[in-house]
């Protein structure tokens, strides 16, 4: 153990169980440790660095925005700030955007929205939310007492009232949840804490039409699944369905904490000065990083690419589960958003392959999660199904 990770058990609370490698440089899709060993990088992040590490362009973009304003509050108005919700509200169904830091704020801007909307258009007991069994939507306390997994709500009782949690994909679960005290439903287009599950044909479609005829909010979120990940700008895109309310963060900014809340002008006019407010949120460095992200990866020929890469991806794996059918259970995923299901718990796996040079994570004990930069290279990820090829021989009894 180096003294940096001896300071962090002396320094740093103790809420992550780390793995043992500490990263000095990255580099697209490579980064390098103290020792100056190199890996390939599968995690980006969790999602967050869809450009890969240290884009030159979004170097460029904050060293020249660090130089010119970084910070004045949301009390005055700022150019980069206007320019970004416009481009958001440009590619998207929604009108307006609330700038925050991070994914949870964002998603606890979207439920003190619908709670807000709701009583001003039916009154008071109104504020109920239908959210899905093994979601995930964020740390704060609303947050993760709308996240449907009992081991993030262990220790911090009583949660929020208000959330109530049914099956994922069933729509007769949702509509059966319908009480006169719902207001809206909030469900992530694909899940990915949850293990890369994905919606079943019409799903999505059906609880836009339940909400319209039952009076409710949709809420999409997609902190994780958005921003190209899926090979479409926006997850639900590839649904053909609009929500009401949406939410993103993690790649909106390349790794600088940024996060948004999309909505209908509808919805949004819920929120008035005095409403709903953040000190940072949409501040001048990041909001000029996450534009000129979001003008990269909402190129076309970009999200094509994400596409094309991601059905490579899980054509290798198909092949992998071919080989090693005791100990993969199956492949699921949609553009450069991936999972492959293992019949036994994966962190042995992400360790074998940290030890050869790869990147990986393991979410719901037993899904390996990819979510690599989305500039990722077809031998990156043949060398990484060949480093899985070997780790699965070994660890398979």
């Amino acid at each position: 153990m180096d003294d940096t990770q001896i300071l962090c058990g002396e320094h740093l609370c103790n809420t992550y169980a780390r793995l043992p490698v500490v990263f000095k440089r990255g580099e697209g899709c490579r980064l390098w440790d103290e020792a100056g060993r190199e890996y390939l990088d599968f995690v980006a992040g969790i999602a967050v660095c869809n450009l890969g590490h240290c884009d030159p362009g979004v170097t460029e973009v904050v060293c020249r925005q660090a130089a010119t304003l970084v910070h004045v509050s949301n009390l005055y108005y700022t150019r980069p700030q206007v320019d970004l919700a416009a481009e958001l509200t440009r590619l998207s169904f929604a009108d307006k955007v609330f700038l925050s830091n991070s994914g949870a704020e964002a998603n606890e801007a979207a439920i003190k929205l619908a709670r807000k909307y709701s009583k001003d258009r039916h009154g008071e007991g109104r504020f109920h939310i239908i959210t899905m069994k093994e979601s995930f939507h964020g740390r704060t306390l609303a947050t993760l007492s709308a996240t449907g997994q009992p081991k993030v709500h262990k220790g911090f009782e009583p949660l929020v009232e208000g959330f109530s949690f049914v099956e994922f994909n069933s729509l007769p679960a949702v509509e059966a949840a319908v009480t006169e005290r719902t207001c809206a439903v909030m469900v992530e287009p694909i899940q990915g804490e949850g293990g890369i599950n994905l919606p079943a044909p019409g799903y999505l479609a059906g609880l836009k039409e339940l909400c319209l005829r039952r009076n409710l909010l949709l809420i999409f979120d997609e902190v994780q699944v958005g921003m190209g990940r899926t090979g479409s700008l926006f997850a639900h895109q590839a649904e053909g369905v609009a929500p009401d309310v949406m939410t993103l963060a993690k790649a909106l900014g390349n790794g600088l904490p940024i996060g948004a809340m999309l909505a209908t002008n509808k919805a949004a006019s819920a929120f008035v000065p005095g409403t709903h407010a953040t000190t940072f949120g949409g501040n001048p460095l990041v909001t000029a990083a996450a534009l000129h992200v979001l003008k990269r990866i909402a190129d076309p020929a970009f999200l094509e690419e994400v596409q094309d890469k991601g059905q490579y991806f899980r054509g290798r794996l198909e092949e992998l589960k071919t080989r090693h059918s005791a100990a993969v259970r199956g492949v699921r995923g949609r553009g450069l958003m991936v999972g492959l299901e293992l019949t036994a718990p994966g962190a042995k796996v992400v360790e074998a392959c940290l030890a050869r040079g790869f990147v990986i994570n393991c979410t719901h004990d037993t899904v390996l999660r990819f979510v690599p930069p989305l500039v990722v290279e077809k031998p990156h990820i043949d060398a990484l199904v060949r480093a899985l090829d070997e780790v699965l021989t070994e660890v398979t009894p």
